[in-house]
């Protein structure tokens, strides 16, 4: 059984920092890359950023460049994102999604969701004051 469980979510001023995790289980992990997306209230999901399990290559979205990096640490199955800087418009529920890596175009530079293969329950992120 495929599982992805986030964690890490929680409540920061800005300009404070998080780490997201990602734990996966039941995958064959050099399979695949491992995205990260989030949802505002009202808006529509979007990603944020992705990595490649196999080599580890990194992938950002507009929102995440130069704030926030992607990490794995392939021994715990495990996917990071640090977020640095937050600012209010961070606020999300973050969720970490897995697809196959053949897919890599699609899942790590169009985001396109319906590639994904599995999703965590997302983890909620609140950024204020």
């Amino acid at each position: 059984q495929v599982q992805l469980v986030e964690s890490g979510g929680g409540l920061v001023q800005p300009g404070g920092s998080l780490r997201l995790s990602c734990a996966a289980s039941g995958l064959f992990f050099d399979d695949y890359a491992i995205g990260w997306f989030r949802q505002a209230p009202g808006k529509e999901r979007e990603g944020v950023s992705c990595i490649t399990f196999n080599d580890g290559t990194t992938y950002y979205g507009d929102s995440a460049k130069g704030r926030f990096t992607i990490s794995r640490d392939n021994a715990k199955n495990t996917v990071y994102l640090q977020m640095d800087s937050l600012k209010p418009e961070d606020t999300a529920v973050y969720y970490c999604a897995a697809g196959n890596a053949i897919l890599q175009f699609n899942l790590c530079v169009l985001y396109n969701e319906r590639d994904y293969d599995y999703w965590g329950q997302g983890t909620q992120v609140t950024v204020s004051s």
